[in-house]
């Protein structure tokens, strides 16, 4: 078969791995598993769309569920970044029927038209064996890096007036967001971050936490501080824009002044020093609302 009539129209999967002269022997259990998924599945623009929206919902509501059943715990509130705030049942589900709502009218569409721009950028969803491992690697950590400036200059922008009262307000209803709100955000919001690709904090401080193991790892806290102080820590998964454009200044001085007070004193400091920073957000939150962008 001309391989070049193939790809001329939308050609089923067996077509894909027969034109491409796929040798199945050959191939590691995730990769024959891979290629399974797109043969039983038939259409590859299906089998692309389908399986990372499965994945994504799986992912994303399957790490929040540990978390909600965590809020209801007493025990583990001492990890929580903000005790005090505990999301009821209400605030939960309404959270989630935004999140809902996003992910089938924004995301489901984004995900669905990811294989054929992959495709006309000269990417091959579908094809097996996959890259060296070192490949992937370096790709992988480089779109992070992409991710990371694209969330900090467009969440910035986002804070500003019209854009924050109309779109990125929404985000903001929740003080002490909780692993749910992850995705909680107008549709404008989603399309526009989700085109960087976004995760969010589960809001929870533990000893094992990523930014413990990575110092510039940005981490639930580094994010908690911005849904009160509304001004600092823009950053997604790093945290060396912020401190390069000096946008966390006041959350390393919060850092700094329990970091200088005796651990018997350093709760009470912790809780007045979270009200004021938690004030001094909704003064910047109006004064966002009121700005005009011309």
């Amino acid at each position: 078969m001309n391989s070049t009539r193939v790809f001329d129209h939308r050609a089923a999967s067996s077509e894909l791995y027969a034109a491409g002269g796929t040798d199945f022997s050959k191939l590691s259990w995730l990769e024959s598993n891979w290629a399974a998924w797109y043969l039983w599945i038939g259409d590859p623009v299906i089998a692309t769309g389908l399986m990372s929206f499965l994945l994504h919902e799986i992912v994303y509501f399957g790490r929040c569920i540990p978390w909600i059943i965590i809020d209801a715990m007493p025990y583990f509130r001492r990890w929580k970044l903000q005790p005090n705030k505990v999301p009821t049942a209400k605030d939960q589900w309404e959270c989630t029927k935004l999140v809902l709502y996003s992910h089938f009218t924004i995301e489901l569409p984004q995900i669905w038209f990811f294989h054929p721009i992959a495709e006309a950028c000269g990417m091959k969803t579908w094809q097996v064996p996959f890259p060296h491992w070192k490949a992937m690697t370096g790709q992988i950590a480089l779109f992070f890096i992409f991710e990371d400036a694209f969330h900090y200059f467009a969440h910035q922008a986002l804070h500003y007036g019209p854009l924050y009262k109309h779109i990125h307000k929404v985000h903001h209803k929740y003080s002490a967001p909780f692993g749910l709100a992850a995705e909680y955000a107008h549709p404008a919001e989603v399309f526009i971050l989700g085109m960087g690709t976004i995760g969010g904090p589960l809001l929870y401080y533990f000893p094992w936490s990523l930014n413990h193991i990575i110092p510039f790892w940005s981490g639930a806290d580094h994010h908690d501080f911005h849904h009160m102080a509304f001004v600092n820590n823009f950053s997604t998964s790093f945290r060396w824009l912020d401190y390069m454009f000096g946008t966390d200044d006041k959350y390393r001085a919060y850092k700094k002044r329990l970091a200088a007070v005796a651990e018997k004193d350093r709760a009470a400091l912790e809780k007045k020093l979270l009200e004021e920073a938690e004030k001094e957000g909704v003064v910047a939150a109006d004064e966002a609302e009121k700005k005009r962008l011309f």
